[in-house]
């Protein structure tokens, strides 16, 4: 296989579709040495059937909004491999939503959903639908006549959805509650539910969590206390909460968070009272980061990230494409030794190329935040056995899961030099087991 050649037979028959190009490139440049050593593979065109998705489900969805107008959005789901286990990953409802980003997301689940140890292969879906400014009832509306469309391809065997950008508890619900209704059954169909219909506990922390326990796995590595450490996090939704929180537990400085308007830069560090009162301005009333700056009095700049900021650790941890070549020599000019990625690729190549060749710490987000897929796991689980389990239980699951993630990516990613290729690592990793199990199946 010449990665080369794959990626452009991929751009000629799906054009247009960059960020899936992009998922695509960046794993097959660090996985042909590998697949070469294989040419079971190659006879059998292991790679093309691993790039393209088994299936890919579009759909209308009509729903009224509170004036009474009707309105229309797009609707997706892709299930790209199923061959370690059965479909699993986020939903997004995002204006942004298109099958270009859904594709990559999908191909990402894959490996990433390889990397936890556990039987899930890999999908995504979404729709071009924002919640932002939207009341429940609208909410209510648009998931229900969403999952009218898509409840005959789901299922605890089949595909299990979770959330994503856009989609919390709330739409879960929401979603879950018309499935149950169509499908006439009551099992683990979406994860991240309710603790009160089968949900489980640490699912919403899961993400953010996780991201922190590898990056503690690879500070180990180099012999680094975590605590005094300023660290500068974007986002301010579900992942970057829970980042935040954990890394406040642990001692280090966090100084900024953002979202899509802007960034807070606060230099005596986001304490927990601080973090309460942006989960209560996001969770409850849905407001922008820039309040918070009204509310302590720290800088606040518009339509920026927070990259330029000078900080030991960077966390991304809102979307993908976050950090470019420039955000990612700013950083490195700053001193930062260390990036972990909450976000799904919120590195482009160029800034990853940066980090690399300045051989710090960093963690893809296919390794850093498999935390929240490996507990969806550990909730589908919990469904089947119609069991509970507490919070110190999964959260023990969750660090085992993450230091075996960590553990796999130093196998495979470590370089002659002793530097360790967390990229390469975790590419190889995810490849290899998906590869073989597709392989031992047949050609399907």
């Amino acid at each position: 296989m010449k990665a080369s050649e794959v990626l452009d037979n991929l751009k000629r028959r799906f054009p247009n579709e960059p960020e899936y190009h992009q998922a695509v490139s960046e794993v097959l440049g660090t996985i042909e040495e590998v697949y070469n050593e294989h040419p079971e593979f190659e006879k059998s065109n292991l790679i093309e059937r691993l790039c393209i998705p088994d299936r890919i489900f579009s759909f209308r969805v009509t729903w009224m909004d509170d004036k009474g107008q009707i309105q229309t959005n797009m609707g997706y789901r892709i299930q790209h491999n199923n061959a370690i286990g059965p479909y699993k990953g986020g939903i997004r409802f995002h204006a942004s939503v298109n099958l270009s980003i859904l594709k990559f997301l999908a191909f990402e689940q894959t490996f990433k959903n390889s990397l936890t140890t556990l039987p899930m292969g890999g999908g995504k879906g979404g729709s071009d639908f924002s919640p932002r400014g939207k009341s429940n009832a609208e909410i209510m509306r648009f998931c229900q006549a969403f999952v009218m469309e898509l409840w005959r391809h789901i299922g605890p065997d089949t595909d299990v959805p979770a959330g994503d950008i856009g989609v919390g508890g709330r739409e879960v619900a929401y979603m879950y509650g018309m499935y149950k209704k169509l499908a006439r059954e009551n099992t683990g169909t979406f994860t991240g539910k309710g603790l009160e219909f089968g949900g489980s506990l640490i699912r919403p922390e899961a993400t953010g969590y996780g991201n922190v326990y590898f990056l503690l796995q690879m500070l180990k590595t180099r012999g680094i206390d975590i605590k005094g450490k300023v660290v500068t996090v974007s986002g301010s939704g579900n992942v970057a909460q829970y980042t935040v929180e954990k890394l406040i537990t642990l001692g280090a400085k966090v100084v900024t968070m953002s979202d899509s308007d802007g960034y807070i830069y606060d230099p005596d560090g986001i304490d927990r009272e601080k973090l309460d009162y942006i989960m209560e301005l996001k969770n409850l009333y849905r407001g922008r980061i820039r309040e918070y700056a009204e509310q302590y009095g720290v800088k606040y700049v518009p339509g920026a990230r927070p990259w330029g900021e000078k900080c030991d650790i960077a966390m991304p941890s809102a979307t993908q494409n976050e950090i470019n070549g420039d955000d990612a020599r700013a950083l490195l000019a700053n001193g930062c030794f260390a990036v972990s990625e909450g976000a799904n690729m919120p590195s482009t190549p160029e800034a990853i190329e940066e980090f690399l060749k300045a051989k710090i710490l960093y963690a893809p987000g296919k390794a850093a935040n498999a935390g929240g897929v490996s507990v969806s796991g550990l909730e589908m689980t919990q469904n089947a056995q119609k069991l509970s389990w507490s919070a110190e239980e999964v959260d023990e699951k969750l660090k085992s899961i993450m230091a075996n993630i960590h553990e796999q990516c130093v196998k495979y990613g470590t370089q002659p030099d002793g530097y360790v290729n967390y990229v390469k690592g975790a590419n190889v990793a995810g490849f290899m087991k998906v590869a073989r199990a597709m392989m031992a199946q047949g050609i399907l």
